[in-house]
């Protein structure tokens, strides 16, 4: 009963402990919790504190900038608002501009186009006659050696000279076609050797056709000095009196090049004579103005630009540069010798009869035909024939491989088609050759 009533005992002894243990805990939790939500409450007054603090800094700064800019808020908003409006309306402007500028492109292109078509209906009678020299033979039976053997010595002459060699059924006659006068009179030259010495040959050819390149260049230089003395103007640089001599061969409009500097270097000396001014100086400027045209096709450029950089290259003064370049009006002139020689060129060109436009245009079309081919790698000649209606193209073996030269025919033609307008087909043909050469001792 002892032991029993122990054992009661140590029991309620334990429950005790165990209810004092949880009252204890419990006081502990809610006081951890009172903590902690203080704590909360603390944190959040502090957060509050500096969200005020902050909104007071902003205004502050607000305040700051509006009485720096004088504006409020709602003025500032009006002015940047007005400057996004002003910004549109510029933008429109340019969209507008560019617009008109397309059109009007668009609108020169055809015009262009309308009178290209024109121009080449109504030009073959005096394209052939600027464009075409005959060659008259001593016999018939030379037109078989001229031709040779499967057309040998034709395509051998065609391709040294880049002239087109037409052979038909008139007596007695053949025909060089191209559009470079200078070009063909070196041409004609060398048929003019081959036919008197009979041997007609490829590798003859070559050797009198560079002989008659020498021949053409000292024939031009005489036509220079020539020209200096029609001009009444005196002594000038070798490169720019051969230069002269070249326009001998060309014309401009159907007019004479030389002949058309000639006059104008006369008119223009009249006229500076007439005003007091430097008659000298605008002979000179008015007899060189169109330089820059026995040039124009080789480098790129307007013939006054490039007339002018090629005077001030060879020492000639600075007022006679500057009348070259302001002839056409690209550059403004400013001196009473290049309005007279603007003036001498617009007489002596547009006199009655002086100038037929179909040439020009012809002509030009020729030219960019070649220049388009030259811009290729590789490419070492480049000659337009048949009227435009051919242009062959010679490219360097060692550069080129045949599907180059397949690929260069290709993205020639290409551009052709997309760059210039022209009536029927134009043909490309890459001619790609190879020679050995070796001398026997």
């Amino acid at each position: 009963m002892w032991i029993a009533m122990g054992c009661v005992g140590a029991l309620l002894l334990l429950g005790w402990a165990v209810f004092r243990w949880v009252r204890l805990t419990e006081r502990r939790a809610v006081g951890a919790v009172e903590f902690v939500e203080a704590e909360v409450g603390r944190r959040r007054a502090e957060l509050e504190r500096r969200e005020a603090a902050v909104a007071e800094l902003e205004a502050e700064r607000r305040r700051e900038l509006e009485r720096l800019a004088g504006l409020t808020a709602g003025q500032a908003r009006a002015e940047v608002l007005r400057e996004a409006e002003s910004e549109a309306r510029r933008a429109a402007a340019v969209t507008v501009r560019e617009i008109e500028r397309r059109a009007h492109e668009d609108g020169e292109a055809r015009a262009r186009e309308i009178v290209a078509g024109a121009v080449q209906r109504l030009a073959g009678e005096q394209t052939a006659e600027t464009a075409v020299s005959v060659f008259r033979l001593p016999g018939e039976e030379l037109k078989g050696r001229i031709i040779g053997k499967e057309g040998r010595n034709i395509r051998a002459f065609e391709a040294v000279t880049g002239v087109n060699l037409v052979v038909d059924e008139t007596p007695g006659v053949v025909q060089l076609s191209c559009f470079d006068p200078v070009r063909r009179e070196a041409a004609r030259l060398t048929l003019e050797v081959l036919v008197s010495d009979g041997r007609i040959q490829p590798a003859r050819i070559e050797t009198v056709h560079a002989r008659s390149l020498r021949e053409v260049d000292r024939l031009c230089v005489r036509a220079g000095e020539d020209a200096l003395l029609a001009a009444k103007v005196g002594e000038m640089e070798p490169e720019l009196v051969r230069l002269l001599g070249q326009l001998r061969y060309r014309t401009s409009y159907g007019q004479n090049v030389l002949g058309h500097l000639v006059e104008s270097a006369n008119l223009g000396g009249l006229m500076a004579a007439e005003l007091g001014a430097d008659a000298a100086l605008v002979r000179r400027a008015a007899l060189l103005h169109d330089v820059g045209k026995a040039l124009s096709h080789e480098v790129t450029g307007s013939h006054a630009a490039v007339g002018a950089e090629y005077a001030r290259r060879w020492g000639e003064s600075a007022e006679v540069v500057h009348a070259i370049a302001a002839h056409h009006g690209e550059v403004e002139p400013q001196t009473v010798e290049a309005v007279l020689t603007q003036a001498a060129d617009a007489c002596s060109g547009g006199r009655p009869g002086a100038r037929k436009e179909s040439v020009e245009v012809h002509v030009r079309r020729l030219e960019r035909l070649e220049e388009i081919a030259r811009e290729f790698e590789g490419v070492a000649k480049v000659y337009a024939m048949q009227a435009g209606r051919e242009v062959r193209v010679m490219v360097q073996p060692e550069l080129v491989d045949d599907i180059g030269a397949q690929v260069i025919a290709r993205e020639v033609a290409k551009r052709v088609a997309e760059e210039l307008t022209f009536p029927g087909q134009i043909r490309i043909t890459v001619v790609r050759e190879s020679r050995a050469v070796e001398f026997a001792r």
